[in-house]
């Protein structure tokens, strides 16, 4: 009897025991598994991103640059602080000279100059400087799920903001482009270079420029590219003579007095000369020389790797209209294939040299351009794309690739890469030339030479394939 009463306290004793012990595993399981979420929010190891996810904080500051209002905010307080310093500053020096000071008879003019230097401009430039704070909206600006407009709280000089701002179409109506708003272009790399860009952009708006195209160069080589535009108006040279006729233009060297020289080591064309040291430039020796560049794609070399215009023209006769020199120099090229009834545009840049005033006065059309932009003409559409002189072994590859295949986007199918003795290092070579014949061109000439004993040149005549997919 004994024993059978035994048998069910045993069983239920047993089913206790086994209950307590899931129960137990089941706490241990939640609090480690609460523990994991503590340590992944940051708790224990602080991490700013998870802590921001775990508390929906990113939804707030997405779209947002808290970094740029925060160092507008420091400015401002900044100022405040200085004003501050300044003030009690000048309080202390009152206290110590209490004696003086009261045999000392400050004029209302005086005062006021004070008050007007002092404090009124200072809390007026921090003012300033706190309107000028764009703070995020919380619903989107237009249409968008932005909260702030891009760069707008980086930047400090007015015209700047004004030209970043998104112009608003008027009575919100849908403009030709199919957009509610303009957004004017800025380089990303502006940001990087801040001061200089608004030493740039610091003018009084419809006065004359200053003469500072070397300042806006350097920010373009730089990565600020595009420079934003200005409102105010260029300046010419002092005395700006009518340029020489066409059939005379090409070949003539233009007067030097349609040229502002300021920036430049040398004041007259004349001193442009490959026999003057002191010319003050070093790429395209020689390019203003017309005499010698008379001679370029139409006589023929020692050197195989010089081809003759009118043996590219012969692989497509009457197929090359239009097309682009992208390199450096006086516009030669353009020259050449203007006489041969072909329209060529030639990139520039005025590396210490006048090079873009050169290639204008002799009637032709230079592109100001930098490696850094993309081209701006559409897909397609050029017939000949030409280069010598600009790209060659100290170029890095991937930024090679870009330009490459930005060069294929904008030539038409049949269109010719002319490649005009581009040289590298000869251990180089066969990475180059991957670059090359990585697009399938058909090749209607192909020429590598030595240049030195470690470097060789490689010039090439490419024709573009159709790709009708």
């Amino acid at each position: 009897m004994g024993e059978r009463l035994c048998f069910p306290r045993c069983r239920l004793g047993r089913g206790t025991g086994l209950l307590q012990i899931v129960l137990g595993g089941l706490v241990i399981l939640v609090s480690i598994s609460s523990l994991f979420k503590f340590y992944s929010a940051g708790f224990f190891l602080h991490n700013e991103d998870i802590c921001r996810h775990f508390y929906g904080g990113a939804d707030v500051y997405e779209g947002f640059d808290i970094r740029a209002l925060t160092a507008r905010v420091g400015e401002v307080l900044s100022k405040m602080e200085s004003l501050q310093d300044k003030l009690e500053s000048t309080v202390q020096q009152m206290e110590k000279n209490k004696a003086m000071l009261d045999k000392t008879n400050i004029s209302r003019l005086e005062y006021k100059k004070f008050l007007e230097e002092e404090v009124i401009q200072p809390l007026y430039n921090a003012h300033i400087a706190l309107r000028q704070i764009r703070l995020p909206r919380i619903e989107g600006i237009g249409n968008t799920s932005m909260k702030e407009e891009p760069l707008i709280n980086t930047f400090v000089i007015e015209e700047i903001r004004k030209y970043i701002t998104p112009k608003e179409n008027r009575l919100g109506k849908i403009n030709i482009y199919g957009t509610e708003r303009i957004y004017n272009t800025l380089g990303h790399a502006c940001v990087l270079w801040k001061k200089e860009l608004e030493e740039y952009m610091d003018y009084d708006i419809g006065s004359y420029c200053k003469d500072d195209w070397i300042l806006a160069q350097k920010l373009m080589i730089n990565g600020c590219d595009p420079l934003p535009r200005r409102r105010c108006l260029t300046r010419a040279s002092k005395l700006y003579l009518k340029p020489y006729p066409i059939n005379e233009s090409l070949w003539r060297l233009p007067d030097g007095r349609n040229v502002r020289w300021s920036n430049y080591q040398c004041r007259n064309f004349e001193c442009l000369s490959s026999k003057n040291p002191k010319r003050g430039y070093s790429k395209c020796i020689g390019c203003f020389e017309l005499e010698k560049e008379k001679l370029k794609w139409v006589t023929n070399t020692s050197l195989a790797v010089d081809f003759l215009i009118k043996d590219a023209l012969a692989i497509k006769p009457g197929e090359i209209r239009i097309g682009l020199d992208f390199g450096v120099g006086t516009g030669t090229f353009a020259a050449r294939m203007r006489e041969q009834n072909v329209t060529i545009i030639s990139t520039a840049l005025n590396l210490r040299a006048p090079f873009n005033e050169m290639i204008a006065l002799r009637g032709l059309v230079p592109l100001y351009l930098t490696l850094n932009q993309r081209l701006p003409f559409f897909d397609n559409t050029m017939d000949l794309i030409h280069t010598t002189g600009f790209m060659d072994g100290w170029i890095d590859l991937l930024l090679m690739d870009f330009i490459l295949f930005d060069w294929d986007r904008i030539l038409r199918p049949g269109g010719l890469l002319w490649i005009d003795r581009f040289f590298c290092k000869r251990k180089d070579l066969d990475d180059y030339m991957y670059m090359f014949l990585q697009f399938r061109y058909k090749k209607h000439k192909w020429v590598i030479s030595p240049k030195s004993k470690d470097e060789v040149f490689l010039s090439a005549l490419l024709e573009k394939p159709p790709r009708s997919l």
